[in-house]
């Protein structure tokens, strides 16, 4: 499933293909059929993320809803937009450009009330700068669960997915077993700056990278990671292989339905 920085990314995408300027909506897969012909010929005129959620605003007709879910794929394109295949649920299209989303959980025209619901239950963004994380604190401040749960728990904090969840805990020497409640303030504000500075430049690049200058292939003299994921991270993904700080072996587990993938050297109790 992608993770905040990806759908944020999607909406600036969004905005600067087809913001301000009539579209051509439909649903070739038929699913969308009745709300893409209210949007037909109706301009975008505004784009919002929040945490895995995407909306795109057509004025007085409300917001497209998107969450892509495990197996949702946008797809964007010159002009002039190919054929659509019956999968495509939902294409825009401009003179410029074209759009396609394939097989997302959620594609919904929903009022401007039932969007501020979607936001009223999510937790704070990292990636939205009107969030601050005080509402995250005050729920994991008095929580049993593991720390680890907790940032993926997306009514705690909207946006943080596996990858992030496994590379800010090892960043700050967090046991991913941890109790919420036994993090002090000062390591839930380090790590909450961190998942706001990482998702950001997650946005710019287009991928996860999470390793300090000092840990990059370059400075270490190691391989380069190869994997479907990209970017260059300390744990996620790395099973039974070495940490590059200590060398202990990277572990992994199933937490809440998820591998978790963390350090024993690196992040003790």
């Amino acid at each position: 499933m992608p993770e905040g920085h990806t759908i944020h990314r999607l909406a600036e995408d969004h905005l600067a293909r087809f913001g301000g300027r009539p579209a051509r909506v439909s649903s070739p897969q038929g699913k969308f059929s009745d709300s893409a012909a209210l949007l037909d010929g109706r301009i975008l005129d505004a784009v919002d993320a929040h945490g895995k959620h995407l909306f795109l605003g057509f004025g007085d007709q409300g917001w497209v809803h998107i969450h892509l879910g495990l197996f949702g794929k946008v797809g964007f394109g010159d002009a002039p937009a190919p054929p659509p295949t019956d999968t495509v649920r939902l294409r825009l299209a401009s003179d410029t450009a074209y759009m396609d989303l394939r097989g997302p959980t959620t594609c919904a025209l929903i009022t401007a009330p039932e969007k501020e619901a979607i936001h009223d239950r999510l937790g704070p963004d990292p990636l939205r700068r009107t969030d601050d994380d005080e509402k995250a604190w005050a729920r994991i401040s008095r929580s049993r669960t593991t720390v680890a749960a907790l940032l993926m728990d997306q009514k705690v904090i909207a946006g943080v997915g596996n990858v992030y969840r496994a590379e800010v805990l090892f960043r700050h020497g967090i046991d991913p077993y941890r109790a919420g409640r036994d993090l002090t303030r000062r390591e839930w504000d380090a790590i909450w700056a961190d998942l706001v500075a990482l998702m950001r430049e997650g946005v710019r690049n287009n991928r996860i990278d999470t390793v300090r200058p000092e840990h990059t292939p370059e400075a270490m003299g190691r391989p380069p990671r190869v994997d479907d994921h990209g970017g260059e991270v300390y744990v996620y993904r790395r099973a039974r292989m070495p940490c590059l700080l200590c060398g202990d072996e990277i572990r992994t587990a199933t937490l809440a339905a998820r591998n978790l993938f963390w350090c024993p050297g690196c992040q003790q109790r």
